[in-house]
């Protein structure tokens, strides 16, 4: 990591940033209409960083009605195309030229490392912009094979007013794989962040007024989920909301949206991932640092996490020494400190959460091989990577999405029955597999239900791939790839009866 600063360094751009905190309507910041604020934390110190306005119903009516008025103006979503690419371009060069403000930003509100804010999540967020913008006048719509008499034209349209309501532990990377599809397609927009990581998406909304994008296309509503979230849920002139995050919420989306106007609804929701590694297996040493990876990255607070190793009998002793000389080099502090590759976990709640599935473990009887303890420093609230073997299929931390640094190791006396196994879950977002033959790496990767299976690796794939989940894991549509533009566009036929 040569090219990072130093924890000093971080830490006085962190002392001199500017903090937003008020929501986002309209091409200004405004206080909420009621004048409530909620405190956003430092997970890291567990110290109030600063207020933020706490938007609710009176908000997002506001909010959603100036974003109706751009939309039908047509300032955004009649503007040609290649203007609208114009724009994007230049807010995803914006992000990249603030980059280091918005990395720190999001380390400081999340807890996340900072290495990873800057060499993930800050490029990632930047590309998935551009990458859009430049989907915008290369997608074409279809002319129907009609004959001479009639012409059909299937086209494309926007849908209107849509929203994206989004996670804590990815803020400005879930905040891009919404707003560059929705806003390539024309809508105008409202976006809730999660209440514990806001500041990162108002400024990236500042950013996008500077770029041009014109006042009322982009609105930015914090608050909690039980006001502002299900307000955005229930109005009736919202067209559509794409949520990430936990099941349980997203079953309360569909639930508003049958209760109001049948908004469309995309869900991206829970995992329970599995890395899957069979008995031909070659390269442990590989295999070790991805499943470690997969399962502790982002302090596994992330859908995706293969929190399950499924390992084959004959390959498990040599495997699992390979992972615990893994673990070791996973430091774990304060998050501004590049050399700390996990940071803090999100809040309080979420801490005791975590470690409540730890005690689980141990109280039905599975072994803590590393980790299932707190790690005290700085005030702030931290969880040693926690490895479990002896873990059988009935426990809580093999059923149960912990969302935390915990890795379960179960047994398999079978390729067959590694993939049974995996399968053995309500969720189906993600799935590494590991083989050394090709005939089984085809075959298996076709019998996992998982939205994305990745292939001795782990990985969501990229930008040009879609991205979701089987059963409980997803809904709706896909994010990234072209896919990710049809769920914020209406398909209209136009039939001209060209015989008269």
């Amino acid at each position: 990591m040569s090219d990072m600063l130093t924890t000093a360094e971080y830490e006085n751009i962190a002392a001199k940033l500017s903090l937003p905190t008020n929501a986002f309507i309209n091409g200004a910041f405004t206080t909420a209409q009621s004048g409530a604020t909620l405190e956003t934390l430092n997970p890291a110190t567990g110290k109030v960083i600063t207020k933020i306005a706490s938007c609710d119903q009176a908000d997002v009516d506001t909010a959603t009605d100036f974003a109706r008025k751009a939309f039908e103006s047509g300032v955004w979503s009649k503007k040609h195309p290649a203007d609208r690419k114009k724009i994007l371009i230049k807010l995803a060069d914006l992000i990249e030229k603030n980059q280091l403000e918005l990395a720190v930003l999001e380390s400081i509100e999340s807890g996340k490392p900072i290495s990873d804010c800057v060499t993930i999540d800050l490029p990632e967020t930047a590309n998935c912009i551009r990458w859009h913008a430049e989907a915008i006048d290369k997608i074409y719509d279809q002319v129907s094979p009609s004959g001479s008499e009639a012409l059909g034209l299937i086209v494309r349209e926007p849908l209107g007013v849509v929203s994206c309501v989004l996670p804590w532990n990815f803020p400005l990377m879930m905040l891009a794989f919404k707003l560059g599809p929705a806003l390539a397609a024309g809508n105008s927009m409202l976006v809730k962040p999660a209440e514990q990581t806001s500041m990162t998406t108002l400024r990236v909304a500042e950013l996008a007024k500077l770029a041009g994008v014109p006042d009322g296309v982009i609105n930015v509503i914090p608050g909690f989920g039980e006001t502002a979230g299900e307000a955005i849920g229930r109005h009736p002139d919202i067209d559509a909301v794409s949520f990430t995050g936990s099941t349980e919420v997203g079953r309360m989306f569909l639930e508003y949206s049958a209760q109001s106007n049948l908004k469309r609804v995309v869900l991206e929701c829970g995992g329970k991932a599995p890395s899957i590694v069979l008995s031909d297996v070659t390269d442990l040493d590989s295999i070790a640092e991805h499943v470690v990876g997969s399962a502790f990255w982002s302090m596994g607070q992330n859908c995706t996490a293969n929190c399950r190793l499924i390992v084959h009998r004959d390959v498990k002793e040599a495997l699992m020494s390979k992972i615990q000389e893994q673990v070791g080099s996973w430091s774990t502090g304060n998050p501004l400190d590049p050399e700390n590759a996990l940071g803090a976990m999100i809040s309080p709640e979420h801490f005791e959460r975590v470690m409540g599935f730890i005690q689980s473990g141990k109280a039905d009887g599975a072994s803590v091989l590393c980790g299932g303890n707190q790690i005290e420093e700085g005030g702030g609230i931290y969880i040693a990577p926690t490895i479990f073997d002896d873990v059988e299929v009935k426990m809580n931390i093999a059923s149960e999405e912990i969302f935390g640094p915990v890795l379960s190791v179960l047994t398999a006396n079978s390729d067959e029955e590694a993939i049974a196994m995996a399968n053995d879950t309500p969720y189906g977002l993600h799935a590494s597999l590991y083989t050394s033959n090709v005939k089984s790496a085809h075959q298996f990767a076709r019998e996992i239900q998982a939205g994305t299976v990745s292939v001795n690796c782990y990985s969501e794939g990229d930008i040009t791939t879609p991205f979701g989940g089987y059963k409980l894991s997803g809904f709706g549509g896909r994010d990234n790839s072209l896919q990710a533009h049809d769920q914020y566009t209406e398909t209209k036929t136009i039939w001209l009866d060209l015989s008269a």
